[in-house]
């Protein structure tokens, strides 16, 4: 009997919990510096933030969201930046091949906020909306860090036209 209780559970229990953590979201660790002072503000600090799949799921990103994506560089990699710029924006670039970038659609810029110590859009250029899959919005460790993140875009990396402010 114990065993066939045991079995009932995870046939059920484990569809369930895998199509939650496929569409509401789940719980990350953020390695590196690339997004401080937000994330990790001491390079000794590691936080663990909640991702969801549900606030990105039609595609809908905002300027200054912060974003989990698929690294364009390397298909394995998974990496957190902030939304910068939307399709049809034209945004001031930090050492792209061009001064400035219009937006293509289906894309948007991404950056971290450090500065200097990011591979980004600067890097690699516009991002495709389908290599995003969640938007991060709250830090769940550690406890002394407990927030939301704030979508608030700093001044200084808005774009220099945007299509639909």
């Amino acid at each position: 009997m114990f065993i066939q209780n045991l079995l009932r559970s995870v046939m059920f229990g484990v569809p369930i919990g895998i199509t939650f953590l496929d569409t509401v979201g789940y719980v990350a660790k953020v390695e590196g510096i690339s997004m401080q002072p937000v994330l990790n503000p001491e390079s000794t600090d590691t936080d663990y933030v909640f991702l969801s799949r549900w606030a990105v799921r039609d595609y809908k990103v905002e300027r200054g969201d912060v974003v989990s994506l698929v690294s364009p560089k390397d298909p394995n990699q998974k990496i957190i930046k902030r939304v910068v710029a939307l399709q049809g924006d034209v945004v001031s670039t930090l050492g792209y091949k061009n001064q400035y970038v219009r937006v293509p659609e289906g894309h948007c810029w991404v950056e971290g906020d450090h500065t200097g110590h990011t591979l980004d859009s600067n890097t690699f250029g516009p991002v495709s909306l389908g290599l995003v899959n969640a938007r991060a919005i709250w830090i769940v460790w550690p406890p002394s860090r407990w927030q939301s993140l704030d979508t608030k875009l700093p001044d200084s990396r808005k774009p220099v036209s945007a299509a639909n402010l």
